[in-house]
This record gives structure tokens, C-alpha cells and sequence, in this order.
């Protein structure tokens, strides 16, 4: 057994639990229960931290190290590997075969295996990857685009003068008037149309390398004396170009990105390679071309050519029986129709985590911890399977698999069971129970039990719709020319496989379509529609500076409350002295964190409360005005559901907590940093965000599996709120993988029948009964939920 004893991390409270090593144990338990702090916070964490104890110093520095957890001790716990869900994207020279190590024997293979140019010398194997210096394409550096500029992207409106801004790409404020000052020393007509100017003068204002030094007189104004100066011209071009090479600030790249035109790459067509690389074939391919090919029919074209002498011969068959081997993992876990080239920024959270499954599934190691969080996240049922005979072959390697899941297929699979809570939070925290997964039934306060026992509740479909919107037309990614339909006033549900095209026809069409930018759709029926909104579970913030309070707005009606205290108004102090981001009102010893972080070259940081201030983040002097005997740092201290009695006269407030109580989210504190909330948990407070805002029209609601990471009675809650959304007239289309949920829909897309070039299309539409009845693959599954 791994027997945990005094756990105390987050909200654990004092928590001790055994659970048996060579079997799948799964964390269950409301979202933010604890179960994740438990698995990941506590005890991965503690044994990356034993295993790092036995690196070197030097190697433990460039080691990303979790830090030591507040746990009293751990008993029988060996080696343990983390597959997380990465929520952020990675670099968009990261890919499918990067991740999965297919692209370094790919190369591997064109490098001993391939056939050259008469007379070309060999080529090693780093000649073939756009990531290093040897293969990367000297033009585009190996990104297969280059960025430029033109008139019309720096000049959007010809009509203006220079003096109304018609160099759009040139930065505001003082830098601009600035340039445009040294264009008028120069003899530019700044008062003339753009158009209106000769061609070569706007050519050189925009493209010019030269940077000119001019004695600049700036025009006097009464109110400030202001003496000439010495001032450097750049064109807009330079301008734009280094702002969006060298800028740490992504308000000020994405500004420059508007301006720049991005095209393939003129000397290696968008292959990123050298030409020596791309004259190099294996099968009749070039590298690009075998990586574009889909997985599964990369293993189908990979045949050792038969004219190759016996060395190379040799080794083109055993790396084409690995690229086999690694392949044929990845389609057992659902993922044959990825191509090696598809940048992981493009992949949603499941694929990712699937991807890495697949690597340790070749990797073959013996007696090994695996700790997972929500692997069968974004899965549609039928890929479930798959991923559980993945799981069940790792333990039969050897290995013990201690699995964070909501599914409650995978919960049944189980052959233990830790099962967290009874709440979230505060109220959450301690476990219940731990043993075989039947044990469970017993267990009265647990949330788990109620949905894994009995057959799940279906909420009933809304009304009629007041209106269509059509799209027609529809080409992007996998979709070929489609035509789909969305109800308005309803809720919609899009289901299919995993890669069959549901996410690209929502979050990317649809979403483009409302915003007022679907290049190449027909549209029918947009008038119905005011606004979009999109709700995903991409951190609110990534700072511990921001929290609940300061993402809804709440904490502005909060410190409005403290500045109008008679005691505050006798000190002077307004609303932005109650802030601990600026100076004045917070504690200048921590800056406002109410910790102090010790950041230690070799071992993992850490962090102490203010020694001045204990973790009230604001001085004395401010602490000392209260309302109602309270501090403002008492009220950033309160849970919600404290809250919402203390700020009843509130009503900015009050509004903003009742709506988080009723998304489930009353157990979060109002100062909880955003870093320590869930994903699950920063979506529900964008909804809740969204849904205290008055009424503005039809609004259009689209959630990418806005269930992911939900326990099954948050689930209840969330749908709850969303059939409140569409009482009250709004549209809600939403990507989902829950067949309870989507039993719930008033209208259900069926996308597939397969994934990547296998999908794409619309295999049923209608009410969730006749497609329940007629598409056969998500078909069998909703029809269990009905």
C-alpha cells in the first residue's frame, strides 16, 4: 500500500489514506473537493521531490520542481510519472511528432535510409528538423511564413492626413506625434490626404531603412513650455517589425500582428526545410509530405525500398518497425487521424494528455506510480474504451495508475476507490472513503455515490425556437463545404468522435460567423444574434494578484463601501487606497502578496506569510478602517456564501455573489488567487461573469465541453444555469462528450462518422431521440442516457 498520513495541502484537512500500489485507484469527489491537491499536490509531488533529492544540484536547477508538499509522511510510494492536462498550448514549433518522438526517428530514417540526389553527400538526421540551425530554411527560419508589411497594411484609410493618423501602425501617444513632428521638419505636407502625397515620399515614410536625426521645434502651447529636441525617424515598417520581434507586451504585438501580412515562405514553399533536405525521398516522398500523411496511413506507405544495400536495408527495417510500433499505439488510443506536422497548439487538452499516454505505453517501464488527471477529458464514450484498455495495460506491466476522473464509466473500472470531499473547499477536504469501488453505496454523505449507483436524471428540452441561424458553405480544417443549422433560443448540443471536427465547426466557424468575420460562409438568419460570448476554461488569471473579487468587478463595489466610511473620509482615502496592486493602502514590505517568496537556486522556492503585515496584504493605517467591524482584508477573507449575508446593501455585490453561489461556486474564498482555481472552477466564473451583466439583447453562448473537470452534481448546476440562459431567450451551442447532458439538449449535431479526414461531415441533426436512433456511433451511447 502508499499510506499517506497528515496530508495538508490547500484545503486537505489532516488527511491520512492508504491506497493499493499495482491496481487503478481513482480520486473522486466534487470539483475542488481536494482530490487533485491530494493526488497531484501531495503525492506527486512528494516523489519528484525524493527523486530529486538524488540529482545533482546543477541538473535539479533547470528541473521544473513542484515543491515540497505539507504532508507529515508517505510510506510505500515508488517512482511516480505526472500526465497533467496542460491547459496551455506550447510553441508553434511543438508537434504531434515532437511530442511523441516520431519526428527524431522519421528523420532518423531520411538520414540513413533515404534516396539521395546522385553525387549529394549523406545528410545527419539534424538536417531534416526545421528546429535546428542545419535543416531550418535560412529564408523563414524554419517557420514556414514570413511576415511582412504593405501600403495597405500600414495604411488602412489613404483619405486621412498624416496629422489624423494615417499611418495606423505607428504607436500613439507621445512616439507618434513625435514621428510625425520629424516628417513635418523634414518637408512632409502632414495636412494632406495620404493619397494625395507622391509616390515615392509615402513608399520612403513607410519602408525606409535610413533613421534620420532631426532638430525638432515642437508647437507651442500656452500651458507648457517646450524646448526643441533631437528626434530619430523610423518607417513603419522598422516600427512594426521590431515591436513584434523584440515586444514583451502582448497588447503591443498583437497591435503590430494586425498590421503585418503573413505569407508562405518564398524559398521552401512553407516546407521549412533546406532544398538539400527536401531532395531526399523515402517511398517517393519527400520528409513534409510523409509528415503530413494522417498516422494511420503513415504506417501503410512505409516500405523498405528494395535496391538498398544490406547496412542501410538493416536500418531503414528497424526504424520503420518502431515508427510502426509508436504509430499503432497512437490509434489504439483513438488518435490514428493526427498528422505529425499538426502543431500541438491546435490540440485540445484530451489529445494532448492521450499523446504522452502513448509515450509511456512504449516506454515500458516496470513499477512506476502514474498519476492522471481526467484522462478521459474530451473523450467521446466510444473512445473511452480505448483509453481504459490503455490504462489496464499499463498495470499489467507492473504498474499502479492513481487516476483523477469525473467519468463514471472510468469510476466502475476502478478497482479502488478514494473518494474525496463531502464539499468543495472549505467544506471538502477530508476523505470518505477508501476501498473497492462497491464499499461506496454505503457511504451516505458522499457526493459520488447518488449518480454512481443509480441511473442518471435527464433535465427536460425548453420550448420552440424563435429563429435559425444557417451557415452554408463551410470549409475549415477537416470540414468539407457543409451546411448546418443552429436553432436560436435554444440549446444545441454538437457531438462526435474526438477530431471529428465538433470544436473547428463551434469555437472557430460559428464564434468567426457571429463576430462579423466568416470569410467564404453563406449566412442566413445572423439578425438574430447580438453578441457572442465565449466561455472556455483558460485561467482567469495567471498572476496570484488577480482573484474572484477583482475578475467579477465585486472587489471595486467593495472598496467603494470602505472609502465612504466616515473614518476613511476624515483620512482622505479613496477607493484605490483599499487596492493592494498600488502603493499607498498595501503593505510595502511584501508589495501587496501577504507572502514573501525565497526563491532557492537548488532547491524548490519558497514562500512565507509577510512577516509585517501576516498576509493581510494591506498596511496597518488601512486595516484600521472597518465596516461592520471588519477590515476590508476580513472581507477578501470571507467565502461567498459568508459574503452574501455581510454585503447584502451592496447591490453591485450582491448581485455578483448570488450568481456565484448559484453556479456552485459559494465555497471559494473572495481573495482565492486565480493560479489556485481549476479549470472547471475559472469557467464557472466567467459564466457567472456573464451571467450578473443586465440583459443586452440576443446573446449567443458557446462552450467548448463546458463539463470537463465537473463533477456529475456540477454538472446538474451548471446545466441549470445555462436552461436559465435560454428561458430568458438566449442561444447556447455547446461542444459536449456528457450524454447526460446531451439527453438534455433541445438539438444535437452529430459530427463524423470518424475522426480527421474519416469526419467532418454531419451524420444526424435533430431532437436527441431520432439522433439517438440514427448516427451509429454516438447513437448507442445517448440512446443508454435516454
Amino acid at each position: 500500500m502508499i499510506i499517506v498520513s497528515d496530508a495538508r495541502e490547500h484545503n486537505l484537512k489532516h488527511v491520512d489514506v492508504a491506497a493499493p500500489r499495482d491496481s487503478i485507484v481513482v480520486f473522486s469527489g466534487v470539483s475542488g473537493s481536494g482530490k487533485s491537491s491530494l493526488a497531484f499536490g501531495t503525492i506527486y509531488a512528494e516523489a519528484q521531490r525524493r527523486y530529486l533529492e538524488s540529482v545533482s544540484p546543477y541538473a535539479r536547477r533547470l528541473i521544473d520542481q513542484v515543491g515540497a508538499p505539507k504532508v507529515g509522511d508517505i510510506t510505500g510510494l515508488p517512482p511516480a510519472v505526472a500526465l497533467q492536462q496542460a491547459r496551455g498550448g506550447g510553441s508553434v514549433r511543438s508537434s504531434v511528432g515532437t511530442v511523441t518522438q516520431l519526428s527524431n526517428v522519421l528523420r532518423m530514417l531520411y538520414s540513413r535510409a533515404g534516396a539521395y540526389p546522385p553525387g549529394a553527400a549523406r545528410l545527419d538526421s539534424d538536417a531534416f528538423s526545421p528546429n535546428t540551425p542545419a535543416g531550418a530554411c535560412p529564408e523563414c527560419h524554419g517557420l514556414g511564413q514570413v511576415h511582412t508589411v504593405s501600403e495597405e497594411s500600414l495604411v488602412p484609410d489613404p483619405s486621412l492626413t498624416i496629422r489624423e493618423g494615417a499611418v495606423a501602425a505607428w504607436p500613439g501617444a507621445w512616439q507618434g506625434k513625435n514621428y510625425r513632428d520629424i516628417l513635418s521638419e523634414l518637408g512632409v505636407d502632414v495636412d494632406v490626404p495620404w493619397s494625395e502625397l507622391p509616390a515615392e515620399r509615402r513608399e520612403w515614410i513607410l519602408m525606409t531603412d535610413e533613421q534620420p536625426v532631426v532638430t525638432v521645434h515642437p508647437v507651442r502651447e500656452a500651458a507648457r513650455i517646450q524646448r526643441p529636441y533631437q528626434g530619430t525617424y523610423a518607417s513603419a515598417k522598422r516600427y512594426v517589425l521590431h515591436t513584434y520581434a523584440t515586444t514583451k507586451s502582448a497588447s503591443l504585438r498583437a497591435k503590430a500582428e494586425r498590421h503585418l501580412v503573413t505569407s508562405p515562405c518564398p524559398v521552401c514553399g512553407g516546407r521549412r526545410l533546406r532544398p538539400e533536405a527536401l531532395a531526399v525521398l523515402f517511398a517517393g516522398r519527400d520528409i513534409t509530405q510523409m509528415a503530413a500523411l494522417p498516422m494511420a496511413a503513415l504506417a501503410d506507405v512505409l516500405d523498405v525500398p528494395a535496391d538498398l544495400d544490406e547496412v542501410h536495408a538493416q536500418a531503414a527495417r528497424s526504424l520503420v518497425d518502431n515508427i510502426r510500433g509508436r504509430v499503432a499505439t497512437m490509434a489504439e488510443l483513438g488518435l490514428g487521424y493526427l498528422s505529425t506536422d499538426r502543431s500541438t497548439t491546435t490540440l485540445s487538452s484530451g489529445e494532448l494528455q492521450r499523446l504522452r499516454l502513448a509515450t509511456q505505453l512504449r516506454s515500458g517501464l516496470f513499477g512506476v506510480l502514474y498519476v492522471l488527471d481526467e484522462p478521459s477529458a474530451g473523450l467521446h464514450p466510444a473512445d473511452t474504451q480505448a483509453l481504459l484498455a490503455a490504462l489496464r495495460r499499463l498495470r499489467a506491466a507492473g504498474n499502479s495508475l492513481f487516476v483523477v476522473e469525473h467519468n463514471l464509466d472510468v469510476m466502475r473500472e476502478a478497482e479502488w476507490i478514494v473518494d474525496v470531499g463531502p464539499g468543495a473547499g472549505e467544506r471538502g477536504g477530508r476523505v470518505l472513503y477508501s476501498g473497492p469501488v462497491d464499499g461506496l453505496a454505503a457511504v451516505a454523505e458522499s457526493a459520488t455515490r447518488r449518480y454512481l449507483f443509480s441511473p442518471a436524471r435527464v433535465a427536460e428540452g425548453g420550448g420552440e425556437p424563435y429563429g435559425w441561424l444557417e451557415l452554408s458553405g463551410v470549409t475549415r480544417h477537416n470540414l468539407r463545404d457543409l451546411e448546418v443549422g443552429f436553432p436560436l433560443g435554444a440549446l444545441t448540443a454538437v457531438t462526435g468522435v474526438s477530431g471529428s471536427g465538433k470544436s473547428t465547426l463551434v469555437s472557430q466557424v460559428l464564434a468567426d460567423v457571429v463576430e462579423g468575420n466568416g470569410d467564404g460562409v453563406t449566412v442566413k438568419g445572423l439578425e438574430g444574434v447580438d453578441r457572442l460570448v465565449r466561455v472556455d476554461q483558460q485561467p482567469i488569471g495567471r498572476t496570484p494578484r488577480s482573484n474572484l473579487a477583482t475578475y467579477t468587478g465585486l472587489f471595486d463595489a467593495v472598496r467603494k463601501v470602505f472609502a465612504a466610511t466616515p473614518e476613511a473620509r476624515r483620512l482622505g482615502y479613496d477607493a484605490g487606497r483599499f487596492s493592494f496592486n498600488v502603493q499607498g493602502g498595501r503593505c510595502e514590505n511584501c508589495q501587496g502578496e501577504g507572502v514573501i517568496s525565497i526563491e532557492m537556486v537548488f532547491l524548490p522556492g519558497a514562500s512565507a506569510p509577510c512577516p509585517v503585515c501576516h498576509g493581510a496584504r494591506y498596511n496597518a493605517e488601512t486595516l484600521a478602517v472597518t465596516v461592520d467591524g471588519r477590515s476590508i482584508a476580513d472581507v477578501l477573507d470571507l467565502t461567498v456564501e459568508q459574503a452574501v449575508p455581510v454585503l447584502a446593501d451592496v447591490p453591485a455585490a450582491a448581485r455578483s455573489l448570488a450568481v456565484l453561489a448559484e453556479v456552485g461556486l459559494g465555497y471559494l474564498r473572495l481573495g482565492q488567487p486565480a493560479t489556485t482555481l481549476s479549470g472547471g472552477e475559472a469557467q464557472r466564473i466567467k459564466l457567472a461573469r456573464e451571467l450578473q451583466r443586465v440583459r443586452r439583447g440576443n446573446t449567443m453562448y458557446v462552450l467548448d465541453e463546458p463539463t470537463t473537470g465537473l463533477h456529475p452534481a456540477d454538472v446538474e448546476l451548471l446545466m441549470g444555469q445555462l436552461r436559465g440562459l435560454v428561458a430568458a431567450g438566449d442561444t447556447v451551442v455547446l461542444v459536449e462528450h456528457d450524454m447526460a447532458v446531451v439527453a438534455g439538449a433541445d438539438w444535437v449535431i452529430d459530427m463524423g462518422p470518424g475522426a480527421g479526414d474519416a469526419g467532418g461531415r454531419i451524420v444526424a441533426a435533430g431532437p436527441p431521440s431520432d439522433v439517438a436512433a440514427n448516427s451509429p456511433v454516438t447513437g448507442p451511447y445517448l440512446a443508454a442516457a435516454l
